[in-house]
């Protein structure tokens, strides 16, 4: 039993699941407690030692099926009866003599003859490699390139193997075939598996089409220019009632509860009677947000009116950051603070030097955030995105997203498309909704005031 646990374990870290000899210990302990035979109360003493987070269990189950069913060399049933180690080994080690200095080839031929380790470490380092690719290399289509070139050997394999069982014909050397055609399919699977982690927290708002024919209620793209002006103005009238509300609100909190030993105190000056009440002050205790916003040409529209928000949120929270992005991203904080809000977007659209015609990467502008920007995120920090998702097929760099989740309080991202179009073309929201807390269509006015009012109070 020992050993099956330093096995699992072993192929727990092969895959990036951090396991330590503490836990190993701690899990071979628990073992003794429960019936291993009993395989719910198994699963459960390897889970509970092994998995840190609960955005892990996914990965965990996928990793214990692997491991203790699908990957089992010893086949049950008919199967053992007529496949047994030396046969597959004798096929193996045919195939062994042409590949000696293949290390991708003894990998997989590790796979099939039992041990997965050396397998699951070389997808594990084309995951690594990916990343490190997707710094220089913008396309997307650079996560197949690695795994390309396993595929190709499992296919070379699996015709090699075919060709030397095939003539001895018996319904041993049937069971043979059959044997690695199942290994090769499960090896196939573990190739285009992609792991996701598991997001049971994701606040998706969905939100009514508009069913009226108000302004508040138009999608921003389809507003004409006088609309727009007249939106322009109404936005004017919203922040100013924003403001409002976040003052009453401040105003409310700052009083605290009632301080009785000096309102006793000055109920003297008054014969006893409590004429000045006085309560104990408390300060403010305000978030910090943090805005980058999508202004390339798709949503452009929109955009506009976002950024008039993003304005308005200076003086409701203590700091704010605001960021803007086609591919390159450029701060806007000082403008914000410095202009008023009309000269303020002419100004970001005019002295950021970001080039507006260039195409949309998402995967860029969250390297050059995490390059120079990650330390100004906590666990006080809200962090809004506001964008389609759209990478036009570059990389999307997803796992830069998570390492800013891990830093934040909350991530809310806000998309003008409808929710029907995430999927579509070279749109990843799909992908970046695993690393969000919050995700909510933002297509009109209507959506979009009702998203501040509750990000304020």
């Amino acid at each position: 039993m020992v050993n099956l646990i330093l096995k699992f374990a072993a192929f727990c870290r092969a895959s990036g699941l951090k396991v330590s000899t503490s836990e190993v210990l701690d899990c071979v302990r628990h073992l003794n407690l429960v019936n291993p035979l009993e395989e719910p109360q198994f699963k459960t003493a390897l889970k509970t030692n092994f998995i840190k987070s609960r955005r892990n269990q996914p990965h965990f189950d996928r990793l214990y099926s692997l491991f203790f069913h699908q990957l089992n060399p010893e086949e049950t049933g008919a199967d053992q009866q007529t496949v047994q180690p030396d046969q597959r080994r004798e096929i193996l080690s045919v195939l062994r003599e042409t590949t000696e200095h293949d290390p991708l080839s003894q990998a997989v031929m590790d796979f099939l003859d039992g041990e997965p380790i050396a397998f699951m470490e070389l997808l594990q380092q084309i995951q690594t490699q990916e990343r490190e690719t997707s710094k220089v290399v913008k396309s997307n289509l650079a996560v197949l390139s690695g795994r390309l070139e396993v595929m190709l050997k499992l296919n070379q394999m699996r015709g090699r193997i075919m060709q030397l069982i095939e003539g001895q014909g018996g319904q041993a050397d049937q069971q043979l075939k059959a044997y690695f055609q199942r290994r090769l399919e499960t090896g196939h699977a573990m190739l285009t598996d992609e792991k996701k982690p598991q997001n049971d927290g994701l606040k998706k708002v969905k939100t009514n089409e508009p069913a009226g024919q108000g302004l508040g209620e138009k999608f921003f793209s389809s507003l004409t220019r006088k609309e727009t002006e007249e939106m322009r103005e109404i936005i004017g009238q919203l922040v100013r009632k924003l403001k409002d509300m976040v003052t009453r609100r401040w105003t409310k909190k700052t009083r605290g509860i009632l301080d009785v030993k000096k309102t006793l105190r000055r109920a003297g000056r008054y014969q006893g009677v409590p004429i000045e009440v006085v309560y104990k002050k408390r300060p403010p205790r305000k978030g910090r947000i943090v805005t980058i916003c999508d202004v390339s040409g798709s949503v452009w529209a929109a955009s506009r009116f976002m950024l008039n928000m993003i304005y308005s949120l200076q003086d409701c929270f203590s700091q704010v950051n605001s960021f803007i992005f086609v591919s390159e991203l450029a701060e806007i904080t000082t403008i914000f603070k410095k202009y008023d809000v009309n000269e303020a977007i002419e100004r970001v659209l005019t002295e950021t030097g970001i080039n507006y015609h260039a195409l949309t990467d998402y995967g860029e502008m969250l390297t050059r955030f995490q390059k120079e920007y990650l330390p100004i995120l906590n666990k006080k920090t809200t962090l809004i995105i506001v964008g389609d998702g759209r990478s036009n097929y570059f990389s999307p760099r997803e796992h830069i997203l998570a390492e800013m989740r891990s830093k934040c309080r909350r991530v809310i991202w806000l998309n003008p498309e409808p929710e029907r179009f995430w999927s579509d073309g070279d749109s990843e929201m799909r992908t970046y909704m695993a690393y969000c807390h919050e995700v909510r269509p933002c297509q009109n006015l209507r959506q979009l005031a009702a998203f501040i009012e509750e990000l304020i109070l």
